[in-house]
């Protein structure tokens, strides 16, 4: 046996293993297993989050270090890195050392073969968001419709279902009631966004949809607002297969590339955890995390 392998870790571990060996008779083998796997973690982590415990780390901080791991290890090693992990962390949730199991309900399955969202780039956000000026309460709806999209991270079937009410005036928010998963939430509204959402809500009206038709005054359906941003997105001269999603896609991506936390754009997005927003850290590599710029929802030409 490796003896660097044998070296005793922090007291917490010392005693999730002990607690694997007398209440969950593992094998020794198995306990050995487990032992290799905290330590390749510490050492990795270590390169992440200098000084943390493995237990005081975030999902962020384990998709850096699993994404690392993918060289040279199989899926079934890294599912296995995982499950060591994540049972360690259980350990120190119930042990009261943590506020919280961060990998519990992560499956890897999710993540592995998961493709980059499509999502623009701050100067396409930004050209889309100047070609929106013509004048007329059409235009200036398809203006709001596309902020939204971007600049909350709505899906599109919940820009259709917002109605006038859900703009919660004192708190500056959106209220999003007909979720995904039927899991409420509230959406902070960007301030120049709101500007022009006040403007809006002047000439709507106080009930009702928030978004209709110009001729037949109806809720607006998915395929209208389909249909709205892919004009937009010609009028701008962006590339073909702009659609609302490529905004709500754009919205998370530019928020990473802010650095804000992941568990806070998992909850703007709805997310059921932050796993599910794990796919934007594809940014991270490539463009500065202490970048300052705001999204242009505000800026016209």
């Amino acid at each position: 046996m490796n003896k660097a392998n044998t070296l005793t870790m922090d007291p917490l571990i010392e005693g999730y293993l002990r607690y694997l060996d007398k209440v969950g008779r593992k094998t020794p083998r198995t306990i050995v297993d487990v032992r290799c796997t905290l330590r390749r973690a510490i050492a990795g982590l270590e390169r992440v989050r200098p000084g943390v415990a493995l237990w005081r780390l975030t999902l962020e901080d384990y998709l850096h270090w699993l994404e690392a791991e993918r060289c040279g290890s199989t899926e079934s090693s890294l599912a296995k890195y995982l499950s060591h992990v994540r049972g360690l962390l259980e350990y120190a949730w119930r042990s009261g050392r943590a506020e919280r199991n961060v990998l519990d309900g992560f499956s890897l399955q999710h993540t592995l073969r998961r493709t980059v969202p499509k999502a623009l780039n701050f100067d396409e956000a930004e050209r889309l968001v100047q070609a929106l000026t013509a004048p007329g309460p059409a235009a200036r709806r398809d203006r709001l419709i596309i902020l939204l999209l971007y600049g909350c991270g709505l899906r599109t079937s919940e820009l259709c279902a917002l109605d006038v009410a859900h703009v919660n005036r004192e708190r500056r928010e959106l209220v999003i009631l007909k979720a995904k998963g039927d899991r409420p939430r509230a959406v902070p509204i960007p301030d120049a966004l709101y500007t022009e959402l006040l403007a809006y809500l002047l000439e709507r009206g106080k009930r009702g949809p928030l978004f209709r038709t110009s001729t037949r005054k109806r809720r607006l359906r998915v395929n209208d607002v389909c249909e709205i941003v892919t004009a937009a997105a010609t009028r701008a001269g962006l590339r073909a297969g702009v659609t609302p999603r490529t905004l709500r896609h754009s919205f998370a991506t530019h928020l990473m590339d802010r650095g804000v936390d992941l568990a806070i754009i998992a909850s703007l997005m709805g997310h059921r955890s932050p796993q599910e927003t794990g796919v934007y850290l594809h940014v991270l590599p490539e463009r500065p995390q202490a970048a300052v710029r705001t999204l242009p929802i505000g800026e016209r030409s």
